[in-house]
């Protein structure tokens, strides 16, 4: 049915200039940044409140909205997964696969963030991402400021591909549900919009971002390979500093070893024996055994050094070499266990006592590998130091054991590791329970928000995360700007702004095409983003978009998903939360930002309304 809002008298309503007050407002906060953008979003929506805009037994439905419980769900559901430990082995298959090549590096890494980003807020991504690509940085020899910017792009255009991939998506259904009850009589209600609705439009942008980098990545990102300002705390960094090199193996003790029946300490000091950082004795395992633990046949070794030293290390000492860790495989794991640098203040308890005297294994779990005072480095003698302040010690120890041992402040840990527990074990239980919760989403028989929030649930109860870790993975900040914008968006809808906005646009563009409208509203849309944020965009311009199109007699839900689509499309302004979380570790500047992200910006708008009118017009989204 075609609505003809030029024939309807729609004039400008007292509640229709108190919702453009409140849009006013809200651009001219998030502008000056006087406020948080969280307190701006709830101090509209309490003035929406006693303003009665909306109405007051629904102004706070924003909280408990589809929306807001899925984007809470993502979250908890993403910081399971890096709990575990997931992407530190995605960071060495990629490395693995990559081969060196910087070029393919970039194209996996980009295309790996970008697919994650599907199922996960991009923040949350991008903060997952980060310490991946500093260890595929450092591992490689590729500058971060090569790597991080087209990986931040890709989990921008990644978010497409899912109605939960992006918060203006998962906005988008509530949306639409408020716009079902001010539709004019006639018009047919507009169905709520299945997981992967938006799936060909984000494969076509995702593919965009990587062809686009893979062509042109090496020129529009030259010079770039020095302005890295995070420092790489490396296998690398601590073999040219101290001498500790070589990768980590497994010796088996033979029945004929002369190793049976010594203890630890007198096993390392032999000439020309590696780091010994683990042991396993019967059925227990554990990091930095103490000096007086025994060995005896059977007795796994943990052992670090170059592969020629441990082998003839192994060969003269009767022992079986195992370059997989079959036993200390989860003990090694980056995200659990790994080299530290610790300086000791002038307060600490440790100043001249000698090293082997605090029996740093026993007590805290810690091996110590080197210490370098001044100039000069010690890796033989250091037991016997007798330690002063400013030294500098190198430990290997479980995270958790070493984030408990300097809360003594006996040493400043100046090496930045994970300081939260990892588990690593929980892996697959995991990786499961994301699968079960996406496949539940997926069956319809669930609504996607309550298979989202089982998964989490499920998280906690499996004992992947505690029920204080799902809360502290959840970023309240984007729940309270959400749950406080959408209903700014349902007031647009129902005090009559959205018919009176889309009865002015028709007056002066009503004889353009409808793509060339949809064009139109994506280019508001992307422009207004960068003023109110993606979330604020969404709320405002959806109402709008469907009454252009319900005033043109033109399918609604292209014009909405549009709508949705570009407000996420701010791929050059650090006031995006992705961009801006890459520029600082690497570097960016606006410019670069802008020179990068601006054809890309051009291009994002003509795929996107390019091909959700191909989607709808060969019904791929019913």
């Amino acid at each position: 049915m075609d609505l003809d809002l030029n024939d309807s008298g729609l004039t400008l309503t007292t509640d229709m200039v108190m919702v453009l007050a409140l849009i006013g407002f809200t651009m001219a906060m998030f502008v000056w940044e006087k406020l948080r953008t969280d307190v701006t979003a709830l101090l509209v929506l309490v003035v929406l409140g006693l303003t009665q805009l909306v109405p007051s037994d629904q102004i706070f439905d924003g909280f408990a909205g589809s929306a807001v419980i899925s984007v809470m769900a993502t979250m908890v559901l993403g910081a399971g997964l890096d709990r575990t430990g997931l992407l530190n082995r995605i960071a060495s298959w990629l490395l693995q696969r990559a081969k060196g090549m910087e070029e393919r590096l970039i194209l996996y890494a980009s295309a790996t963030a970008g697919l994650v980003s599907s199922t996960m807020q991009n923040p949350s991504v991008m903060a997952l991402f980060l310490p991946v690509a500093s260890r595929l940085s450092a591992r490689s020899g590729v500058a971060l400021a090569r790597l991080l910017l087209p990986m931040a792009i890709c989990i921008l255009l990644g978010g497409s591909l899912t109605m939960v991939g992006s918060s203006p998506l998962i906005m988008l259904n509530d949306l639409l549900a408020q716009a079902n009850r001010n539709l004019p009589s006639g018009v047919a209600t507009l169905a709520p919009l299945p997981m992967f609705a938006p799936a060909p439009v984000g494969l076509a942008l995702l593919a965009l971002g990587l062809i686009y980098f893979r062509v042109l990545g090496r020129r529009l990102l030259a010079g770039h390979a020095d302005r890295s300002v995070t420092p790489a705390r490396t296998e690398s960094y601590f073999a040219r500093t101290y001498g500790i090199a070589g990768d980590v193996f497994e010796l088996t003790v033979t029945a004929e070893s002369p190793l049976v029946g010594l203890s630890i300490g007198e096993a390392e000091a032999q000439k020309g024996a590696p780091l010994l950082l683990a042991l396993k004795s019967g059925n227990e395992s554990r990091l930095a055994p103490p000096a007086d633990q025994m060995i005896w046949v059977g007795s796994v070794l943990g052992v670090m050094g170059p592969r020629e030293q441990v082998g003839d290390y192994a060969q003269n000492n009767l022992l079986r070499m195992q370059t997989r860790l079959r036993h200390f495989g989860d003990l090694f794991n980056p995200s659990r266990a790994g080299i530290s640098e610790a300086v000791i203040p002038p307060t600490s308890r440790f100043i001249g006592q000698a090293l082997g005297d605090l029996h740093l294994r026993r007590s805290h779990g810690i091996s110590v590998l080197a210490v370098q005072r001044g100039d000069e480095v010690h890796r033989e003698d250091y037991r016997k130091m007798t330690l002063r302040a400013g030294d500098m010690v190198v430990f290997h120890s479980i995270w958790r054991d070493l984030a408990q041992a300097a809360a003594n402040r006996d040493f400043v840990v100046v090496t930045n590791y994970p300081k939260d527990e990892q588990r690593p074990h929980k892996l697959w239980v995991a990786v499961t329970i994301f699968g079960m919760a996406l496949a539940l989403a997926l069956s319809h028989q669930v609504a996607v928000p309550v298979a989202l929030m089982a998964g989490a649930v499920a998280m906690v109860l499996s004992g992947v995360l505690n029920m204080d870790e799902a809360y502290g993975a959840i970023n309240w900040k984007t729940v309270f700007l959400m749950a406080g914008l959408i209903p700014l968006g349902w007031a647009v809808e129902s005090s009559g702004l959205a018919a009176y906005l889309a009865q002015l646009v028709l007056e002066r563009v009503g004889s353009l095409p409808a793509i060339a409208m949809q064009l139109a509203l994506a280019v508001l849309t992307v422009l207004l983003g960068m003023v109110v944020s993606h979330v604020g965009a969404t709320a405002i311009v959806v109402p709008i978009a469907i009454n252009v199109a319900i005033s043109i007699g033109a399918p609604p839900l292209p014009f909405a998903l549009i709508v949705a689509l570009s407000a996420s499309n701010n791929l050059i302004s650090p006031s995006n939360p992705v961009l801006a979380m890459a520029a600082g570790p690497a570097g960016y500047r606006t410019w670069d930002l802008m020179r990068v992200g601006l054809p890309l910006t051009v291009m994002y708008l003509f795929v996107v309304v390019g091909v959700v009118n191909l989607i709808f017009l060969s019904g791929v989204a019913d």
